[in-house]
């Protein structure tokens, strides 16, 4: 009958082993490594003390022998006997099996007849336990950033291009910029911008550079003085035929080497390594012209916060700019694509909503305005708040006028009547926004937010939109009116669920209100993580027929997508008609291949009313049909053996959905 101690040492091992798991592969809640090292602390003691019994036992013997028997070679006898006894005993019992071996290795238990078996249990469940600390420890201890280098493209408009530059070795200045046209590569006639003369700790020895009277649709090289070189394209100039084509792409959420490979850099990011992979297999006309990341850059607190102080903060931009997935293709097309950022909760604290001068904001805010605000587009012509407290941005780049909405500087507890999660200065911008005219070549309106606008999301659904509700019809109801009135099409892009959604919104009037299907309305595309976990359960459900749910994907640890707007002849309804129309298609990617794709379109002439906007449509669904072989690999399967499987995993999933569920409420890292 196993022990008390047999007992805590198989409990105290099936926590090392099924948390540091779940920490590494599914999800790096705060929680678990503490347990996992308290599991591990324990069964170290259980060990200890089930390895005492049998040396006292000897001891005792020898000295009740001594003892109580009034005979010495009476007692001696009587050992004798009892030794022969005992040694029949193990001649005549069955030496151990393998399957004992097996066992002892699985439950961790240590058995004294299976010592090899034995030193592998405990050295699985203390490498398990270093594997927990090593992810959440090494990159921070051996990669600070300090002395990194970089040089990165920002927003580029059809004269100018921002590049954002740190140079710590202040030996290497002053650092000269210089530029080319690409067409222009075998000259030597490159173009000095100017020079940077001054650096210090004040930007984390960054600069903010801008490089002026360039020519639209122009691709350019740069280069420094310190060898740090990149290429950038200028967008097209307004009215021209190429305004009317734009291709971009869009995710969110990165956290370095997760799932975690003990193999891997620390600091390596699968998922730009599949965006440089996508890039390239574009043809060169469809190359995306920038990079619209919606929030969660760096996670100051998962797995654990290890500091709060402007350093900490400074040295996780730092690491993510360090890491080497930026340079995995001798032609960089994920660095030298222009990133465009939004802030979101991680970068300051999970579910933020304490406003701009409550500690951490402070510190979290210094190196996202350094590294991130420094070479984003431009305010809006009407923020209506003074520049240095506007946090939001908009732009135009072709066919579409672009709002980024900061939801995390200005927004008040949610759940409230007046709860606000733009505050009143934003608010207003994005309204007017809404209700402003676009030049001709402009057909559409684009809304990005680092949170979902539905409230289909059922964990942390008042982190999102979902807990403005208010404030969300008020904007709403502005962008139907944008639509009816103004001749354009509005679309919302966001982030932070770790998940797919695709969700529209259809005005008062519309009756196509079924769950999974395509339809009229505002449409959102949410799409997350760039680099991160997902859950095998299901958070995103329809459950009323305001916000429509068009498509779910919660799958894959890499999710980004791209949006491409053109004009074509078809209108999508097949029937006949040839009316010029302005496509947008958004293509989801889950690692580098393309599983879904959507599209909506708007006349380009007569389109000054809602009525004459078609409904979307489904052009490509790769989801449903090769769902088993994308989650398990096994291509080769036979269709009997995949649906065994499947129903294994669903009812696996089944079991485990109730605690993930509580681990997700608690920890709230998504």
């Amino acid at each position: 009958m196993a022990s008390s101690w047999h007992i805590i040492a198989a409990i105290s091992s099936v926590v090392v082993r099924i948390g540091s798991f779940v920490f590494l592969r599914w999800i790096p809640a705060h929680g678990i490594p503490p347990a996992v090292c308290t599991a591990l602390v324990i069964y170290l003691t259980s060990l200890w003390f089930l390895q005492r019994p049998a040396g006292e036992a000897k001891r005792g013997s020898a000295t009740d022998k001594g003892t109580n028997d009034p005979g010495q070679s009476n007692g001696h006898d009587k050992a004798t006997r009892e030794e022969s006894r005992r040694q029949g005993r193990l001649a005549s019992e069955p030496k151990p099996s393998s399957t004992c071996s097996a066992r002892t290795i699985l439950s961790g238990v240590p058995n004294e007849k299976r010592r090899i078996a034995s030193v592998m249990a405990v050295f699985i469940n203390v490498l398990l336990t270093a594997l927990t600390l090593d992810f959440i420890y090494r990159a921070p201890v051996l990669y600070s950033g300090d002395d990194v280098a970089i040089s990165r493209v920002g927003y580029v408009s059809s004269t100018t291009a921002k590049l954002l530059v740190r140079e710590p070795n202040l030996e290497n200045l002053p650092l000269a910029i210089s530029y080319r046209e690409a067409s222009e590569e075998d000259s030597e006639q490159w173009v000095e911008e100017g020079k940077i003369y001054h650096l210090d700790y004040a930007t984390d020895f960054t600069h903010a550079i801008t490089i002026k009277n360039l020519k639209p649709s122009t691709q350019y090289q740069y280069r420094l003085s310190n060898n740090k070189t990149g290429s950038f394209t200028t967008a097209p100039m307004p009215g021209s035929e190429l305004s009317k084509r734009l291709t971009f792409m869009t995710s969110s959420c990165i956290k370095p080497n997760f799932p975690y490979n003990p193999f891997s850099h620390p600091l390596r990011i699968m998922g730009i390594e599949k965006v440089t992979q996508a890039i390239t297999n574009l043809p060169p006309l469809r190359r995306p012209s920038f990079m619209l990341f919606l929030g969660d850059f760096i996670y100051i607190d998962v797995p654990i916060r290890l500091g709060s102080s402007l350093e900490h903060y400074r040295g996780e931009y730092r690491r993510v700019y360090s890491s080497p997935s930026w340079q995995v293709a001798k032609a960089q097309p994920a660095a030298d694509l222009p990133w465009i950022h939004t802030l979101d909760d991680h970068e300051i604290a999970n579910d933020w909503a304490r406003g701009n001068t409550t500690p951490p904001y402070p510190a979290a805010a210094d190196p996202y305005a350094h590294y991130h605000v420094s070479v984003n587009p431009p305010i809006p012509s009407e923020p209506f708040a003074s520049p240095e407290n506007t946090t939001y941005f908009s732009f135009v780049h072709g066919p579409a006028s672009i709002f980024m909405l900061d939801t995390r500087t200005y927004r008040t507890t949610p759940g409230q009547a007046n709860s606000t999660i733009l505050g009143s200065a934003q608010r207003e911008s994005l309204l007017a926004f809404l209700a402003r005219p676009e030049s001709p070549e402009v057909k559409w309106k684009i809304i990005a937010s680092s949170v979902p606008f539905t409230k289909n999301w059922h964990v942390g659904q008042t982190d999102t939109w979902g807990g403005f509700l208010n404030e969300r019809r008020t904007i709403l109801e502005a962008m139907w009116r944008a639509e009816r009135e103004l001749g354009v099409r509005v679309i919302i892009l966001s982030g932070d669920r770790h998940e797919f959604g695709a969700t529209r919104f259809p005005d008062p009037a519309a009756t196509d209100r079924t769950p999974g299907t395509a339809g009229h309305g505002i449409h959102e595309f949410s799409v997350g993580p760039l680099n991160m976990f997902y859950l095998p359960i299901r958070s995103y459900r329809q459950t009323d027929d305001e916000d429509v749910m068009v498509k779910y994907a919660p799958d894959g640890n890499t999710k980004f997508g791209m949006i491409d707007i053109d004009v074509t002849d078809d209108n999508g309804k097949g029937n006949g008609e040839s009316v010029p129309h302005s496509v947008l298609t958004y293509s989801l990617y889950i690692d580098d291949s393309v599983v879904w794709k959507y599209q909506l379109s708007i006349p380009l002439a007569d389109s000054s009313s809602a009525s004459h906007l078609p409904p979307g449509r489904v052009l490509y669904d790769d989801l449903e049909k090769n769902k088993f072989s994308r989650r398990w690999g096994f291509y080769r399967w036979t269709a009997g053996w995949k649906e065994r499987l499947t129903v294994a995993r669903d009812d696996f999933k089944d079991a485990i959905a109730p605690v993930l569920s509580w681990v997700l409420r608690k920890a709230r890292v998504d």
